[in-house]
């Protein structure tokens, strides 16, 4: 065992909230499913968990370096009561403390909340919430398990708007079994007419373990096609750029001055502290993942108390930082810094790695602009699988 140095960098933290009505068929998160009654106020389940999660976050060790982003992911985080909530942050700001202006992130799904909730929840601190839409055509939320309708879509987003959050963002999901391209084209006419600040467009990847994975075979019928997917990455960027959208990474746009700065600590590969079931940590070159199962992470926070916040840590080789540097920091639109690898993994390294990438910047998929390293939007974003895949092959041996 090792005790953990979280360093003087570690400044944002994701809190993971696992509780849905139901678990969608394409989800293959650590979720624990409470059923459409229950939710923070009247479930001892919830409550349980609370109480663990705090016990994990007050041992954690820290050189209170305070927190600038917070992200209550999910799940279904809307499922907390405001007091759950407000509890969470109490133990984070008297553990590491919360910066004045911290961005702090909370997922939400229609017909979790009511104003109220939403009120409450921007009281005790939220300043940025993500709607999880995915869809907004009925057939399409009900093929994908999605416990809301589109009604409650647009309840939800009225209360948004009536609390004036100061930054909202809307996920969608293309590649759905049966989605059309005007059905697709009608989905991002729509986000753009709601003016959320951001937008998530998440292509439909499936997982085995999940229900999709269970009816579905990548190519199957009734999933679009190849070539239907591409076109519908390439409507959504054409879309949203019409509308005023930066599209600053591959699956995500921002109005300027509304990037999620939260999930731009993971895209530059800094460190950040996780919390809850199934969270991953990375501090200090160190990575460590929670139990994914309920029983299993209650009976790990309970070890940890008992160690007094001592995580067994993978150490994360120094080749393998080099490839998700370059994994992560090409999904961002500015791409990575060739000074900065030069810097930090020597000139032998970027030289190779610009020699991989020659077919590449033929066809151009890949660019080089002040000196920093870029896939091109669309078609590097689109192929960026395949680049990285050669990049594998070739800095991994």
């Amino acid at each position: 065992m090792q005790k953990v140095t979280v360093g003087d960098m570690a400044s944002s933290a994701y809190v993971h909230i696992p509780f849905c009505r139901r678990r969608c068929f394409y989800c293959d998160f650590p979720v624990s499913v409470v059923g459409d009654r229950l939710r923070g106020e009247t479930s001892a389940t919830i409550s349980q968990y609370v109480d663990v999660l705090c016990q994990e976050i007050a041992v954690t060790p820290t050189f209170n370096q305070p927190l600038k982003t917070v992200f209550f992911g999910g799940g279904t985080p809307s499922l907390l009561s405001i007091e759950q909530l407000q509890r969470i942050l109490e133990v984070l700001e008297k553990r590491f403390g919360i910066a004045s202006g911290a961005e702090i992130s909370m997922e939400i799904d229609p017909g979790t909340f009511d104003l109220a909730h939403i009120k409450g929840y921007c009281s005790v601190g939220v300043n940025r919430v993500s709607l999880g839409v995915q869809a907004f055509q009925e057939e399409l939320l009900t093929i994908a398990g999605r416990s809301h309708s589109v009604k409650d879509i647009f309840s939800a987003v009225d209360l948004i708007h009536q609390v004036e959050i100061p930054e909202f963002s809307i996920d969608l999901i293309s590649g759905l079994p049966h989605q059309s391209l005007d059905q697709w084209q009608d989905s991002l006419d729509t986000a753009v007419k709601i003016a959320p600040t951001h937008i998530s467009i998440y292509d439909l990847t499936i997982e085995p373990g999940t229900a999709f994975g269970r009816y579905y075979k990548p190519g199957d019928t009734p999933l679009p096609t190849d070539e239907a997917t591409v076109k519908m990455y390439q409507m959504g960027q054409q879309v949203l750029h019409n509308a005023g959208y930066e599209h600053y990474e591959i699956s995500n746009y921002a109005q300027p001055g509304h990037q999620c700065q939260h999930n731009r600590v993971y895209w530059e590969n800094r460190p950040y502290y996780g919390f809850g079931m199934g969270a991953a940590s990375y501090i200090d070159g160190k990575r460590f993942t929670r139990p994914r199962k309920t029983k299993e992470y209650y009976q790990w926070v309970q070890e940890l108390i008992a160690n007094h916040g001592v995580i067994d840590w993978e150490i994360t080789p120094q080749a393998d930082v080099l490839l998700e540097t370059l994994m992560l920091g090409l999904r961002l639109a500015e791409g990575v810094s060739l000074p900065a690898l030069r810097e930090k993994f020597g000139q032998e390294k970027v030289a190779k790695i610009r020699q991989c990438l020659q077919p590449y910047f033929a066809k151009r998929w890949v660019q080089v602009v002040d000196e920093r390293l870029q896939l091109h939007d669309p078609n590097g974003f689109l192929f960026s699988n395949v680049v990285l895949a050669d990049l594998f092959s070739q800095l991994g041996s």
